[in-house]
């Protein structure tokens, strides 16, 4: 199977992106088609022993459109700027035009001179309006052709008829005489439509920046250092293994490993956290972050589409190119909605002709019908909220995958936690040190560890040694080590025997430990894991390890119960560690040793009890339950992040990121419901206005324009909405 994704250039309404899709789907070989009208792309997974991309590109061509192929979108940006600004010049030339055939056709002006029987006033309005519909509206009237050629309608062929029918009325009518003439009818119209696609292009603009911004993050160059001497080079020329160096204040260009050089960097492009991270040697840095202060020399170990930020746009893209659910109710609504229109309008004049007897009076309400009933918004109000919510997600450091998500979102009953990594930091780190024996102090027991723990891997084991390198201790030279597997590990410094492990370790080595079990056990009781530090056959000190909880993990699991969410912790830890640990968080349910196998049948046993499960785990371990689970929130690491298991990846995120991705899937899905219903009313309340002859074509061209920008406007108030 493969998935191609292409840009249309042409179309102009929701039945346009519906009728693409339905030809799409339609190809032998094609298992799904889905065509974006927001974002105006095609996402297309075909077989390709079946069929080729060059038939699925044709098919689209075929179908009276253009395809975008990926050469001649790479000037994205530049081209849009040109058609942006294409479309100003063509409205406000319009209006201008349009202006004074108004001006004399509504105060009834005749000019001094009369030529071929006719006030020159008149043949003014006849050039202008001609000009204006014909001219500049070319656009209506080929793409009607087009849609006419393959027996199909469009927003266009809505346009160019009404358009049409007041221009043609109104030049029959003057070569008559002493009828009324509709020619700035169809001048205003156009200009109106002309303006209403500028706004609408520039409104879509600003809704679908999000990937821009993103790819502009990216550096553009990078100081490549080889054989000691230091040399600028395009970013496109870095590769893997290469050595560069950021110094202070620059972005660091592509994913790397630092070699050399401590600093602090700010993230926050990824991980939406204000608060720089430290980076020393062997630490990881991501492209497009910004060095705060010390150099720092890095070796590659991403480029390209490889990097962090490339994966970001990536998911960002494809979730803008996703249809939520919900859209496809206004996809089957689009699809018959002009035929409808047509049969409608036509019904329209053939009613007021044999109510009046009168042409005129049967074409205007006809005109308005036509005019008013387009559909452009029905087709933005789900792609245009997607794309400025996805986009907002994606610079707070919340990457939501699909419109799905975001529907999926917006009501869950009970979040539940993997424990490691996600409500705790995921290392383990020295919690607390006691001296059990006089004239022994913390930092000689933590030394007399770390010197024995240093030759193990154990994590346990690591974090001893890691909090002797913080408090710089020195570590001595041993001997006759060895691991105890399960159990701790034991050596000797000097002549003496040191032994390191638990408590029964220590008691099958005959070291007394009564009259310190009290100072142990209230250690445990505090979810923390102790370990004996034994030298000589003497007890000298203990040493709690704990896995850190993350510091606003009570505030997440509070926040949640604020909004009437049951929060769940589930874990592979012990029934009394998980019970301490969720006490001191606020938890009110746990699942303790639980496998990582068995956490997707934990998920599957609360949906049985009628909830909607959202799981919050690392992505890796996780994956079944992530999938099982309703929502699937994956907390990435940054290397991680093109996880595919959960809906929504949380780049290096905190658990109050959490709240914020569920409040921004409400927010959103609450603004695609705003924007279907105010699309819907409109067509339905205005068409039967138009029909009756209530609503004056001019003015239900402003409002057919109005609508489709009132729907843009809206989906950006998702940043207000999510900022208040």
């Amino acid at each position: 199977m493969k998935t191609a994704t292409f840009s249309i250039g042409g179309m102009h309404c929701a039945s346009c992106s519906a009728r693409n899709e339905r030809t799409l789907k339609k190809l032998a070989g094609v298992l799904d088609a889905s065509v974006n009208f927001g974002t105006h792309s095609a996402r297309v997974v075909f077989d390709e022993a079946a069929i080729s991309e060059r038939t699925l590109h044709q098919t689209i061509i075929d179908n009276g459109y253009q395809v975008l192929t990926r050469e001649f979108a790479q000037d994205h940006k530049a081209r849009a700027q040109r058609e942006l600004q294409a479309a100003r010049q063509r409205a406000y030339l319009a209006l201008l035009l349009a202006v004074p055939v108004t001006a004399l056709a509504m105060f009834e002006i005749e000019l001094p001179w009369t030529l071929w029987g006719r006030n020159l006033s008149v043949w003014i309005q006849a050039i202008l309006s001609g000009a204006v519909i014909l001219g500049l509206g070319w656009e209506f009237h080929i793409g009607m052709l087009r849609q006419t050629r393959s027996a199909s309608a469009n927003m266009d062929t809505l346009i160019s008829l009404g358009t049409l029918a007041a221009l043609l009325y109104s030049l029959w009518a003057m070569m008559l005489g002493d009828m009324h003439l509709y020619f700035e009818t169809g001048a205003v119209i156009a200009a109106l439509i002309l303006l209403g696609r500028y706004f609408e292009a520039r409104s879509r603009g600003q809704a679908s920046e999000a990937i821009e911004k993103l790819i502009d993050l990216g550096a553009k160059s990078a100081h490549l250092v080889s054989g000691g001497v230091e040399r600028d080079i395009a970013i496109e020329n870095v590769t893997v293994g290469d050595i560069l160096l950021v110094k202070p204040g620059e972005k660091i260009p592509v994913d790397g490993k630092v070699v050399r050089g401590a600093s602090s960097v700010d993230e926050s492009m990824l991980t939406g956290e204000s608060m720089p991270v430290g980076k020393k040697e062997g630490d990881d840095v991501f492209g497009a972050t910004m060095n705060a202060s010390g150099a720092l020399y890095m070796q590659v170990t991403k480029v390209g589409e490889d990097t962090t930020l490339a994966q970001i746009v990536k998911l960002v893209a494809d979730a803008q190119g996703n249809k939520a659910p919900i859209q496809k109710l206004a996809d089957r609504v689009s699809g018959i909605f002009v035929p409808v229109v047509l049969g409608i309008a036509v019904l329209t004049a053939l009613g007021w002709f044999l109510y009046t007897g009168n042409l005129a009076q049967s074409i205007i309400p006809a005109v308005a019908v036509l005019v008013i009933a387009c559909p452009c918004s029905l087709g933005l109000a789900t792609p245009t909220a997607i794309m400025v919510g996805t986009g907002l997600g994606a610079r707070r450091g919340i990457l939501i995958k699909n419109g799905e998500a975001l529907e999926r979102g917006r009501h869950i009953d009970v979040v539940v936690f993997d424990k490691t990594g996600t409500l705790t930091e995921g290392k383990p780190s020295v919690a607390d040190i006691v001296s059990c024996e006089a004239g022994i102090t913390q930092e000689e027991v933590l030394r007399v560890a770390a010197s024995i723990e240093a030759l193990s891997e154990h994590p346990l084991g690591q974090a001893v040694v890691q909090a002797a390198r913080e408090r710089q201790l020195p570590l001595a030279e041993v001997s006759d080590f060895e691991n105890l597997a399960g159990k701790g590990v034991q050596g000797r410094i000097g002549e003496a025997k040191v032994i390191i492990g638990s408590a029964r370790l220590l008691r099958q080595s005959g070291v007394p430990l009564s009259t310190h079990l009290s100072a142990i056990e209230e250690r445990e009781a505090r979810a923390q894991t102790v370990v004996g530090v034994a030298r000589g056959g003497v007890l000298i000190g203990i040493i709690a390890i704990a896995d850190t909880l993350k510091e606003d993990a009570a505030a997440a699991v509070a926040r949640l119960h604020e909004q009437s969410i049951e929060t769940v912790m589930i874990t592979g830890d012990n029934h009394k560690t998980a019970e301490v640990l969720a006490h001191q968080i606020g938890v009110k349910r746990v699942f303790a040793e639980v496998l990582p196998q068995d956490k997707a049948e934990q998920v599957r046993q609360l949906q049985a009890e009628g909830k909607r499960v959202a799981f919050v785990g690392d992505g890796i371990n996780d994956a079944p339950a992530l999938a099982q689970a309703d929502l699937g929130i994956a907390i990435g690491t940054g290397t991680d992040v093109a996880i595919e298991a959960g809906n929504i990846v949380l780049v290096k995120g905190h658990p109050l990121k959490i709240i914020e991705a569920l409040v921004l899937s409400r927010v959103t899905f609450r603004t695609i419901k705003q924007n279907l219903f105010w699309a819907f009313f409109y067509n339905v309340a205005a068409i039967p206005l138009a029909a009756f002859g209530l609503l004056n074509p001019m003015v239900a061209a402003g409002a057919m324009a109005l609508s489709s920008v009132s729907v843009v406007g809206n989906s950006l108030r998702i940043k207000r909405q999510l900022l208040s």
